[in-house]
Formats: structure tokens, sequence, C-alpha cells
């Protein structure tokens, strides 16, 4: 039996672990605030360059041109005067990992993917560590939302979207079980390594796979549509995909892919569909339209995928697919995925660069991620009645060199924007004599 002196070391322990993990999440707004004269980019492609925001209990009650106004003195508790700054509404990580691994080379912190090839009953939000450091490093440049999305297997699981300053998952929770991810097989394949590629060749088992799913989904739909004798815990989970309370995300970046795929869904009566990753979607903009599906961009800070592409190819898709009609979000899936998503912003920026006009950009990691995510009504823009999730930065927050963020706000919350870099950083300033 342990002894009661040693017991008490090791649960004192354990809490200074738990403290040192992460800042205490702020606690839940009790005054009301009000933010002047800042240049307010609504989200929406909209832009109050003299703008007055205001929020109470976590909630947006004003978004107005200041000029065009009269305010009581005494109606809000809190004024922020931010004169030459911009406000923004939270940006949004989609298809991230970000929550899931803590560090990639110690297996006992990686819990992104599970063993098996369908598991639409995996649940990535029981798995997020609301405490990770690397949740950290996000929000300072403005991502104060995220869709926690697992891996592997030909159906990966079920993604949940959190706000990024929490407890515990539970806290975290902004729409739980949204969609469901399936990794829809490619129609060729490149022998070799990364650094010594092979030649490309068809896959010889594309319609084979292809009918593995398809006779999946159709034993799903059959077996949510009736009373089964026996649970099957495994079909029961995408009842949601059926009746158009889930999506299905489909990860495909080939035209071939694309367009199958998304008829595969279409004929098994799926009604919300989104493509992840989508990097030849400029070439299947003709099934995008006709079935409503957007598309979760692939990472465009990248290289075309062939010789023959335009080699700025991947800077341009946003737009050539904007131009289209069709909803673009970006997503920054791959290598170092999780210590990339502080620059979402600056994939923004880059399609910006490279013809989209600069508030559109701002919608590919707003208002249009909100709408594919399905939590526009609610986050995505500044607009009266949705959360109070935004952030100050001292200039664009686009721009690498001015996203500078002085104060953020999660539902209210004026939360904390310290980072185990920036105590590191002061600690040896500290020690060098530097200010």
């Amino acid at each position: 039996m342990i002894n009661k002196n040693i017991y008490k070391l090791l649960l004192l322990f354990c809490a200074s672990v738990q403290l040192n993990a992460q800042q205490i999440p702020a606690p839940k707004q009790s005054k009301s605030v009000l933010i002047l004269n800042a240049t307010a980019h609504l989200g929406n492609g909209k832009v109050i360059q003299n703008s007055a925001i205001g929020f109470k209990d976590g909630k947006l009650t004003l978004v107005a041109d200041a000029t065009t106004i009269r305010l009581a003195a005494d109606a809000y508790d809190t004024t922020i005067d931010a004169a030459g700054k911009h406000v923004y509404p939270g940006f949004i990580a989609s298809n991230t990992t970000l929550g899931l691994v803590e560090i990639d080379a110690v297996k006992a912190s990686d819990d992104e993917e599970e063993i098996g090839t369908f598991n639409p009953n995996v649940r990535s939000i029981v798995a997020y560590n609301s405490e990770s450091k690397v949740v950290e490093t996000a929000r300072p440049n403005g991502i104060l939302m995220a869709q926690v999305t697992p891996r592997g297997g030909t159906i990966s699981g079920t993604s949940s979207i959190v706000q990024l300053d929490a407890w515990s998952w539970k806290d975290a929770i902004l729409k739980e079980n949204d969609g469901i991810h399936l990794n829809f097989p490619s129609s060729f394949k490149r022998s070799g390594s990364w650094f010594e590629p092979g030649v490309i060749e068809p896959n010889k088992d594309y319609a084979k796979q292809s009918e593995e799913i398809n006779a999946f989904l159709i034993n799903a739909k059959a077996y949510n549509q009736t009373a089964p004798k026996e649970r099957n815990i495994v079909l029961e989970a995408t009842k949601g995909l059926f009746d158009g309370t889930q999506t299905l995300y489909i990860h495909a970046d080939e035209e071939k892919q694309i367009v199958d795929a998304i008829q595969l869904a279409a004929d098994n009566q799926i009604k919300k569909i989104v493509i992840v990753g989508g990097f030849e979607a400029y070439k299947a903009t003709a099934s995008l339209l006709k079935y409503n599906v957007g598309v979760l961009l692939r990472r465009v800070h990248d290289m075309p995928t062939s010789a023959d592409q335009d080699v700025n190819l991947p800077y341009k898709m946003a737009k050539m697919l904007t131009d289209k009609g069709i909803v673009v979000g970006l997503e920054n899936s791959g290598d170092h995925e999780r210590m990339s998503v502080r620059n979402l912003p600056f994939l923004a920026g880059t399609c910006a660069a490279f013809g989209l006009d600069k508030e559109i950009a701002v919608q590919l990691i707003t208002l249009n991620t909100a709408k594919l995510l399905g939590i526009d009504a609610t986050c995505g823009t500044l607009e009266t009645g949705k959360d109070a999730t935004l952030f100050i930065s001292e200039g664009d927050a686009l721009d690498m060199r001015t996203n500078k963020l002085t104060t953020a706000f999660i539902q209210g919350r004026n939360i904390n924007l310290d980072t185990f870099q920036n105590k590191l950083n002061r600690k040896f300033k500290e020690k060098f004599g530097q200010k």
C-alpha cells in the first residue's frame, strides 16, 4: 500500500504539471466591452473604417459605424480605444489534428489515428487535449477555433469543432460530431519516395476500392432506415450523413477522385458534401456546382503536383474557384501541420497577393470556413447576435509583418495570448540582461 506522504507528493506533482501545462482559461464575460475607432473587417467582405463593436454576455450586441451612432456614456462597462488598429472575427482552422498530437516523436502523445479501415464511430473530440502547448501557439495569430479531425483508414472518423481556450474537451466544444471524413482512393499511384520519386502509374485497385466504399454506404443507409435486431455502432455512427445533420468531408485531390466521390455520395443520398484538399478542384467545377459542394482547399504554400503545371497554381486556386461561384475555405494539413496552424492567416494573405480581393481572402478563414463547417449561425463574421469571438491586431492580420495581436476574445472572454515560447524568450532575455 502506498505511503500517504508519497501519495500527497504525487498529487502535488500532478497538480503542478497541470498548472504549468496551460494558462488558466479566461473566466466567463462579466463586464460588457466596447471597441471603438478600429477598422473592422466583418468577415463577409465588408469593412467599417471607424467602427463601434460592442458585446455583452459573450454575444455581439453592436456592430456599427462609430460616426453614425450615438452611445450613452455608460452603455458599456469597458471601452477599448483601438484607433489605428484592426478588428477581425476569430480565424477558423479546418481539418487539423491540433490537440491530438503533442510531440510527434513521443508515441504516447499521439492520438490522431485508430486501427481499422472504416471507423465513422471514432470521435476525435474525446482525444482532444485542451491543454496542448501547440494549441497555445495558434492563438496569438488570431486562430481562435479549430475543426479537430482524425486521420488514417478509408473512413478516419468523426471530427468536432472547438474553441481554443478551455479547461477540457467538453468545455471546448462548439459543434460536436460535425462530420465524417472519407479518404477517397487515388486513381494513380507513385512509386519511390518523396526524396526520390518514381513513376506515376494507374491504381489498378481503384474500381474495387471505390466499390467497397459504395457498398459500405449502401449498408449504412439500409441499417439506419430500418430497425436492426442487433446494434452495429460503426453503421449507426453514419446516421447523420443520411438525415442531413452531418457533413461528409471527402479528402480528394485529383479531378477523377473528386468527380467520382461526389457522384458516389450523391447516389447514396448524402445531403451535405465538402471536398477537403481539392488540388484539381478547378477542373471539377461542374460537379461541385451541380451538387453545391464547397472546398476546403489544401495548403497553398506548396508546389504543383505535376511538371506541366504553373508553378504559381497553388497560390491562384482560391481565386479560380471563387470566381466560379464555389465556396472556398483553407486548410493546412500535411507535414508539420500542427506547428504550422499559426500560419493559416498568411496562406490567405498569399491568395490575396495572387489576385483575390483582400476581404474575400479574409472570408477564406472566417465566413466561408464557418459555412462549410456548419457553424456560420454563431461564428465567422462580426454580426449582432453571433459569438463575440474576435481579436484586435496592430495591422493587417494576413501579413506576417503586421499581424500583431493586442487583445483577443473567445465568446466574450478576454483570453491570454502569452505562450510558452514567449516565456522562454523573457527568461533568457533576463538572464543575459537584454530588454
